[in-house]
C-alpha cells in the first residue's frame, strides 16, 4: 500500500527484485519508495513485505540539526500502523529487533531490493508471468 498523503502520485505496486530507493515526494507531505529508474512513481508495498537494504538504515530526527539515526539493520518487513487514526502515516518497517520505523523517517537516498512479498501474491504473480510468457 501506499501511505495516505500518496494518493496524488502516479504509483505501481512492488515486484519481487525491484531496486527501491527511498524518496521525498515532490506533490505530498511524505517519503516513500521509488524504483531506480522510475523517480516519479512511488511503489507501494503490501503488508509482509521484506526488504534487504544496502547498508544500516538511517533515520532522520524530527530536529533536523542532529545527526541521521542508524539503526545497525538492514533486512526489514514492510507492515502498516495506527490504522485507527485516518490522519497520521501507517507505512512502517519493522525490523529483526522489533523495532518500527515509519517509512516517512527514513532518509532519502537509500538502496533497498524487494526480496519476498507476501505469500498471497506471489501466486498471482506467477500465475501473471506464466500468461503473459505463453500469450506472447
Amino acid at each position: 500500500m501506499c501511505d495516505y498523503s500518496l494518493i496524488h502520485v502516479a504509483n505501481r505496486p512492488a515486484e519481487i527484485g525491484d531496486k527501491l530507493v527511498s524518496t521525498e515526494f515532490a506533490k505530498s507531505i511524505t517519503r516513500g519508495f521509488v524504483a531506480v529508474g522510475e523517480p516519479n512513481v512511488a511503489v507501494c508495498l503490501l503488508p509482509g513485505t521484506e526488504l534487504v537494504f544496502e547498508r544500516d538504515v538511517e533515520c532522520d530526527r524530527v530536529f533536523k540539526f542532529f545527526p541521521t539515526r542508524k539503526l545497525r539493520e538492514n533486512v526489514a518487513r514492510f507492515r502498516q500502523i495506527n490504522l485507527d487514526n485516518p490522519y497520521v502515516h501507517h507505512d512502517a518497517l519493522e525490523f529483526p529487533s522489533g523495532q518500527v520505523v515509519l517509512v516517512t523517517c527514513l532518509s532519502a537516498g537509500q538502496c533497498a531490493t524487494v526480496l519476498q512479498l507476501p505469500a498471497g501474491n506471489v501466486r498471482s504473480q506467477v500465475t501473471e508471468t506464466r500468461h503473459r510468457t505463453f500469450a506472447e
